[in-house]
């Protein structure tokens, strides 16, 4: 196996040589958002989220690869659960944490865990090796890389577990306008939704959709009230400091998009979301109080109209929700992979995933059947 060195901060390995081999296209893996996440506290070892980067170097030492890694003693803001895992480990008197994971911290959108010019079956080849190196060192019991492309996926090797999961992204197939994506539903449907972005107009509610160095320092601090009583409503604490909202906005505001609704002047509720090359990402969202149907229009309608007017070909909204279904999301296949070092553990949590993933193709299957397209020609991506 190449060289390994392990960095507790993205810090020393620095910008140019993360975005040299991660990029900037997506936003979540660029140095600038991992780097806001660590600077502003958000990320720590305090929060459970010990940062343990991986830096592969070839025989002359050069980076072959980057791999985001964290030390983790909680799962949460993670978005595939493993707490029953813990449990288990739990009950046979083993430590599940700390454990290993390559993921972009409270952030379930799909997309380039390594940053390497390698082929994905490369980069397979050099990771069981390289988790089980740094499982070691770290005294690690797994490692788990979520929310993985698709080609990376393919071409897993036999130690890593595949696990399969669902979310609801929107497709561009080449929409004029809103109009011309609602003439796809059945007609009940297409009312449906043409009645929910009337009650929120009705109410007096607008909207503006604000980018980049558009949005004001006073926008987005309105925004982060909001985004925090989205967890008071719970009894919680957003997972995210306010700093970190502010360092994307000075390092990386060509991909902020922030929607804001507004009443009788005054702003009630904000969606934060992120522009890729061809995707957007809607990713965070808060009000004061609740409004009928607001939610829908500020994180699913308007992120829509703005991917038709760009031309951007997908629209990820964020993790769960089978409700997105009927208003023109469509069931995808997300994935992630495990590596166990227990054997018995191993063995048995493998033996649970060959009984879940049958049980989540059958699930993706019945979901398409509830699209409220009028067409039966939408295929599972």
């Amino acid at each position: 196996m190449a060289k390994v060195n392990l960095h507790q901060s993205i810090e020393s390995i620095g910008q140019p040589r993360w975005n040299a081999l991660c990029g900037i296209q997506y936003p979540f893996l660029r140095y600038e958002f991992l780097h806001a996440l660590e600077a502003s506290g958000s990320v720590s070892t305090a929060t459970g989220w010990q940062p343990m980067h991986a830096e592969l170097l070839d025989d002359d030492g050069n980076p072959l690869m980057l791999v985001p890694l964290y030390l983790k003693t909680h799962s949460w803001g993670e978005y595939v659960f493993d707490w029953a895992w813990a449990d288990a480990y739990e009950r046979h008197g083993l430590n599940y944490y700390p454990k290993l994971l390559t993921a972009v911290p409270f952030t379930p959108a799909t997309g380039p865990r390594f940053g390497t010019h390698l082929s994905p079956a490369e980069v397979m080849q050099q990771l069981p090796a390289l988790v089980q190196s740094v499982c070691s060192q770290t005294h690690a019991s797994s490692w788990h890389g979520l929310f993985l492309p698709q080609p990376e996926l393919r071409c897993a090797p036999q130690p890593l577990l595949h696990r399969l999961g669902v979310q609801y992204h929107w497709f561009n197939r080449d929409y004029r306008d809103f109009d011309d994506f609602l003439d796809r539903f059945s007609s009940r449907k297409r009312k449906a939704v043409r009645r929910e972005r009337k009650k929120v107009e009705q109410q007096g509610i607008s909207l503006r959709r604000i980018r980049g160095k558009a949005i004001t320092r006073e926008q987005l601090d309105l925004f982060y009230r909001f985004y925090q009583m989205t967890y008071l409503k719970r009894g919680r604490q957003g997972y995210l400091a306010p700093d970190f909202f502010h360092r994307l906005h000075q390092s990386m505001p060509e991909q902020l998009l922030l929607i804001l609704a507004e009443l009788e002047g005054d702003a009630i509720a904000a969606a934060l979301c992120f522009i890729g090359e061809d995707t957007l990402y809607g990713r965070y969202w808060g009000c004061m109080e609740e409004y009928d149907c607001l939610h829908f229009e500020a994180c699913y309608y308007q992120g829509i109209e703005f991917c038709i007017e760009q031309g951007l070909a997908r629209f990820d909204p964020g993790a769960q929700g089978e409700h997105k279904i009927q208003r023109g999301f469509e069931p995808i296949a997300t994935g992630s992979l495990h590596w166990i070092a227990h054997p018995r553990f191993e063995a048995a949590i493998r033996d649970f995933l060959q009984q879940e993933s049958p049980a989540m193709q059958e699930q993706m299957e019945a979901l398409h059947g509830w699209l409220p397209f009028k067409q039966p020609d939408v295929q599972a991506q």
